[in-house]
């Protein structure tokens, strides 16, 4: 494994994706500056509608519009202001990107949610959730793959000299794994997709798109032996989440790379963690599962374990500081 070339540079941090705030220049600069080994474009969830993860990945849908209809993104006829709102949002974002990265050399991420997070959300125009339909939800999973294929050229465009790492958002998967996604009424759940089927349908969008791609998954039985199967890179999921260090161990044994959220996004906790503590948790995890240290930095990227978008403005940047200097840390051992 000690030859394995990874799509991030030894002792890399990063973000989940979402940050405080409305300010997508303050947001960018923050993340260039905080995270210079491997740098996401940030999402900013406080600026409403189409700037949510939801909207913001259905914005990406080619030849499937859609539509804000009671506070819930569904399929729509054709393509109206809400759609148009979202797509300009993610436009001003890659123009932000552009002005801020162009001479940036190296790695970048793009963060959108994956086909079952979008088919756990997104409604059909005749109600319910476009998860009851497979067809329904191979359609949305070939438009993703088009529009993740269009964006990432977008940003290749953009910041000429980067290579572009994408993360897939799917904290839905395992709820539609163990069939509890809810119905509308609430006294129901749509019926569960079959983890070959689900591992297929993730594997054609990943490889259509064709850059490296991790899978992150903040939610409790984060499914390893799916995500290995389906060709990405790496796994990105809150150490705090982890019960069953087996299959975690298995899934980096055959090659899987680690996004390590290992620094609680929130403030409740009182003060950010240090970037000693933060190191400590990604330490003790590794040789946990009984690995040799030589191969941490190289296999692991620190990050917070969720996205930041609900703390404070210096807490969120205080915890990619302290995920930063803890990533130099491990490198440096």
């Amino acid at each position: 494994m000690s030859d394995q070339v990874w799509p991030w540079p030894a002792g890399a941090a990063t973000g989940i994706g979402s940050l405080p705030g409305t300010d997508i220049a303050e947001a960018q600069r923050i993340v260039l500056g905080e995270l210079p080994a491997l740098p996401h474009l940030p999402e900013l969830p406080a600026r409403g509608p189409g700037a949510d993860m939801i909207g913001r990945g259905a914005g990406l849908l080619v030849e499937l519009p859609v539509e804000l209809y009671a506070a819930r993104w569904r399929v729509a006829l054709r393509p109206g202001r809400d759609l148009r709102r979202a797509r300009d949002l993610m436009e001003r974002d890659l123009d932000q990107l552009a002005e801020q990265a162009e001479e940036y050399a190296g790695p970048i991420k793009v963060q959108a949610p994956g086909p079952f997070t979008l088919a756990a959300s997104v409604e059909l125009p005749v109600g319910g959730r476009m998860v009851r339909d497979p067809g329904a939800v191979r359609d949305l999973a070939g438009s993703l793959a088009e529009g993740l294929r269009a964006h990432v050229a977008a940003v290749a465009r953009r910041v000429p000299r980067a290579s572009v790492l994408l993360q897939v958002d799917e904290p839905s998967l395992p709820a539609v794994l163990a069939g509890r996604v809810p119905t509308e009424s609430g006294f129901g759940t749509y019926r569960a997709v079959q983890p070959g089927d689900a591992g297929a349908l993730l594997a054609t969008v990943i490889e259509a798109v064709g850059v490296p791609t991790v899978v992150h998954c903040c939610a409790p039985d984060v499914p390893l032996h799916l995500i290995r199967s389906t060709g990405a890179v790496g796994v990105a999921l809150a150490l705090d989440l982890v019960t069953d260090l087996d299959a975690l161990g298995e899934a980096i044994d055959a090659g899987l790379g680690l996004l390590a959220g290992a620094a609680p996004g929130t403030a409740s906790a009182g003060r950010a963690p240090t970037s000693a503590q933060v190191a400590d948790r990604v330490r003790t995890l590794w040789d946990r599962l009984g690995f040799p240290r030589r191969r941490l930095a190289e296999q692991v990227v620190v990050t917070p374990a969720c996205g930041l978008a609900g703390a404070p403005p210096a807490h969120a940047r205080a915890v990619l500081s302290a995920c930063r200097d803890a990533g130099r840390r491990l490198a440096e051992e």
